[in-house]
């Protein structure tokens, strides 16, 4: 079995059902089969074949999933990318993952238009109208014939390369066979009860690992249709969950918050939902109750995962997160196993903090080109996540922190996430990013950097005073800094290396 069988599957069993539906278009199953084995034969045309790289640089458009399924039955490997990269940010995984062509939006056009300067050997598309070195996608398209193209490619055949993003360097690429993506389309499947009947709203980038294995081919597994729109806005979700009737959404956590502030939710009927699934990180006690109360719903799912499982972790259900919002769940999703080990590899006990394993047939390949890596994090089996956690006395894991960046001070393991989590609980403070700087004797000392919501006199009084008694002393951070803003990337992570090296060059 293979991801483009599923699709010609579809186009047989289900031929009028729709499949892909968006602003300006709306396609059938057997419309979508047809575009995309038109694509595949022009592919085939132009010499494309088993292994070859396309990197995929477009938002979700019914030219996006096209593609996708294209280069895929044509036994391509596909690289999806965040429709946010810079040029310089896309050359280089262009180079690293020895692409053999580039597909790219119109919308997206003018930030990668001087490309074909770096790379003159990459095959060139995008959509609208040809211009120099770029040939039109529509064009392409046109040019193919309407034959069923026959994809051949077993499950231990690999799939697709996503690049991790790249918190702490240059991205990794994530290598995935077929088996890995099918185990995580079945998983969310069965999990989330997915049926052709069922109606997938897509607004979180296709680029990831989540939207793209547990929702697009997840759905695609079993005959659902897919809506699909090129950004996130409050307004857009409101309004396409009602008019489409929309039976599962999955976005990260401030998507859900945005939206629950809008003054007008109540003026949209978001009663077809079933299943409303969040990821990414967390959602607390405080945070579930008023989501919930705003979309006047019991259906809120948490997933945990990271993109080299698959993605595949755990899940907290609707009915656990009345008590155990915040926790990431207490059992693992369907296919997968999940354990907390210490540093010796051994289980860990209740309360003790560990780094998360998993194991399972999700599991990445390994990274592209990066032996040296892959050996780090797949040992005996066991996927080591990096993240840090303990089980209550419930069995719920809740994640402490990344282990990259836990700060050693004086021989003590500090969590900034715990830090982070109390101080932006202040009035005035908006975020914050807590790091370990250098100290002549306690090896790191704990530094604070502040976005404020509104003007504080003096930023270190206000914060010890506020974090007395609720932080052991050593946790409370000795520095404090003030900055307009935190660095992230296009995925909306905070770099904390940027921060780190700026402490360091001072």
């Amino acid at each position: 079995m293979n991801i483009s069988e599923l699709l010609s599957r579809n186009s047989r069993k289900y031929p009028l059902q729709e499949a892909v539906v968006s602003d300006r278009v709306r396609l059938t199953y057997k419309e979508l089969n047809s575009r995309v084995n038109k694509l595949a034969n022009a592919l085939l045309e132009k010499g494309f074949g088993k292994g070859d790289k396309v990197v995929l640089y477009m938002p979700n458009t019914p030219e996006f999933i096209v593609t996708y399924f294209a280069v895929l039955r044509v036994g391509g490997i596909i690289v999806p990318v965040n429709a946010k990269l810079t040029a310089s940010e896309l050359s280089y995984i262009l180079t690293h993952s020895d692409a053999k062509s580039l597909f790219v939006h119109e919308w997206l056009f003018d930030q990668v238009k001087d490309l074909p300067e770096l790379h003159s050997t990459l095959a060139l598309y995008k959509t609208g109208q040809r211009v120099e070195h770029w040939e039109s996608f529509e064009e392409l398209l046109d040019s193919g014939r309407d034959m069923e193209v026959l994809c051949s490619l077993k499950e231990d055949d690999e799939s697709t390369m996503l690049y991790t993003s790249g918190t702490t360097g240059n991205p990794k690429g994530v290598v995935f066979t077929y088996r890995n993506i099918l185990t995580v389309a079945v998983m969310m499947a069965v999990e989330m009860t997915m049926k052709p009947e069922s109606r997938i709203l897509h607004l979180m980038p296709l680029s990831h690992s989540a939207p793209l294995h547990l929702f697009l081919v997840a759905g695609t597994f079993v005959g659902a249709t897919h809506i699909v729109a090129p950004t996130f806005t409050p307004e857009l979700l409101l309004k396409l969950v009602s008019e489409e009737k929309v039976t599962h959404f999955f976005g990260a956590p401030v998507a859900y918050l945005f939206t629950a502030k809008q003054p007008n939710l109540e003026d949209y009927d978001l009663s077809s939902v079933q299943y409303w699934v969040y990821g990414g990180a967390p959602l607390g006690q405080k945070e579930v109750g008023f989501v919930k109360q705003r979309f006047k719903t019991n259906s809120l799912y948490c997933v945990y995962g990271l993109t080299e499982a698959g993605p595949s972790g755990t899940l907290l259900l609707a009915e656990e997160h009345e008590h155990k919002a915040g926790s990431i769940g207490k059992r693992a999703a369907l296919g997968t196993e999940i354990a907390i080990f210490n540093d010796k590899g051994q289980p860990v006990e209740p309360g003790e903090v560990g780094e998360i394993v998993l194991k399972g047939e999700s599991i990445m390949k390994g990274y592209y080109k990066d032996e040296e890596k892959t050996s780090e994090a797949l040992k005996d089996g066991w996927l080591y996540t990096g993240d840090m956690a303990r089980y209550d006395e419930d069995g719920y894991i809740w994640v402490v922190d990344r282990k990259k960046d836990m700060i050693i001070s004086g021989g003590v393991n500090i969590y900034p996430k715990e830090i982070e989590e109390l101080l932006t609980t202040h009035p005035s403070i908006g975020e914050v990013a807590v790091v370990g700087v250098p100290h002549p004797e306690w090896g790191e000392t704990v530094k604070a950097f502040i976005v404020l919501s509104q003007p504080v006199e003096n930023i270190e009084e206000e914060c010890k005073g506020f974090l007395f008694g609720k932080l052991a002393s050593y946790k409370v951070p000795k520095l404090y800094e003030v900055i307009n803003e935190l660095p992230r990337n296009v995925t909306g992570k905070i770099l904390k290396q940027v921060l780190r090296k700026e402490e360091q060059s001072v």
